[in-house]
């Protein structure tokens, strides 16, 4: 086994901060992820983990080996890039994870063009709402909405996300067609409960420079956006949307914009990545494409 090999099976081993995990990922034998540790060690002359029967930590010398090897991996696979000028000569896999109905209405969609163009690169794509480990889950890029909650990661602005106030043509005819939030105490909303933290969102909107927000009142809560649109379209209430998401509805008639003069304010996009000073080059022809795509749903980029 060459060095570089031996590096990168110590910075999963770190990442995953366990043996067991690396391996998995690595798709080694946990012996073999084992051994090439104890062989850097030995030719290091130092100690790199400590191991206890619950986890593997790195010690001062492995932290520093740590960020040394992240950098030596990086820049070998830099330099293998070099002389690959045609997209079809990168190879590998990317593991990628974005958002449950961006990824099933406008990534997995569009994916077998990026397929095309590029023969030789496997995507592993995760589609998923919750917060994910980018670091120890081994994940290349994360594409995620809202506010930023992880300040180690590197992130880069897609732009953002405008949202609609939107309602059933049922529940319009029923109940009538609001014509200002403030007049919304006579209206019904479908409540949205975060599935983090259970807080149910406040309706949001702009007005004058300034943002308000105001309790709706409701008898359907939910915790996804599946169940959110749903319970829209059986007119159970009103609700704030992505506009990507209820593209269609709108379109056909099921739902139908309120209130366009009083949005709430758009919603930040962001690729996020592990700590990584050199990107590799699949990895960058992937998050270009995916900037296109997402770019007719986007409000403006950061």
């Amino acid at each position: 086994m060459d060095r570089i090999e031996l590096y990168r099976i110590f910075v999963r081993v770190v990442d995953c901060a366990g043996f067991t995990r690396a391996a998995d990922q690595l798709n080694l034998p946990r012996s073999t992820v084992s051994e090439a540790v104890r062989t850097l060690e030995q030719r290091l002359g130092t100690r790199l983990l400590h191991r206890t029967t619950r986890q593997v930590t790195p010690t001062q010398d492995g932290l520093l080996f740590h960020a040394r090897c992240q950098q030596l991996i990086a820049d070998t696979d830099e330099a293998e890039q070099l002389f690959r000028q045609a997209p079809q000569a990168l190879s590998g896999r990317l593991k990628v994870d974005v958002p449950g109905r961006i990824g099933r209405l406008i990534v997995a969609p569009a994916l077998p063009a990026f397929l095309q163009a590029h023969p030789q690169i496997d995507v592993e794509l995760g589609i998923t709402d919750r917060s994910i480990d980018l670091v120890e889950d081994g994940v290349d890029c994360a594409l995620r909405v809202g506010p930023l909650q992880d300040s180690r990661l590197v992130a880069r602005s897609l732009g953002q996300l405008p949202l609609l106030n939107v309602a059933s043509a049922g529940y319009l005819a029923t109940h009538g067609v609001p014509v200002h939030p403030r007049r919304l105490e006579q209206h019904w909303g479908v409540l949205y409960a975060s599935p983090g933290s259970g807080r149910v969102e406040p309706w949001e909107w702009r007005e004058h420079g300034a943002l308000h927000t105001l309790p709706l009142r409701g008898r359907v809560t939910v915790n996804s956006a599946e169940a959110y649109i749903a319970c829209c379209i059986a007119g159970m209430g009103l609700i704030q949307i992505p506009a990507y998401d209820v593209r269609d509805e709108l379109v056909d008639g099921r739902l139908v914009e309120v209130m366009p003069d009083h949005r709430a304010d758009p919603m930040p996009m962001h690729l996020l990545f592990p700590h990584r000073r050199h990107p590799s080059q699949r990895l960058r022809v992937f998050v270009e494409w995916l900037q296109g795509v997402m770019g007719d749903v986007v409000g403006g980029r950061g």
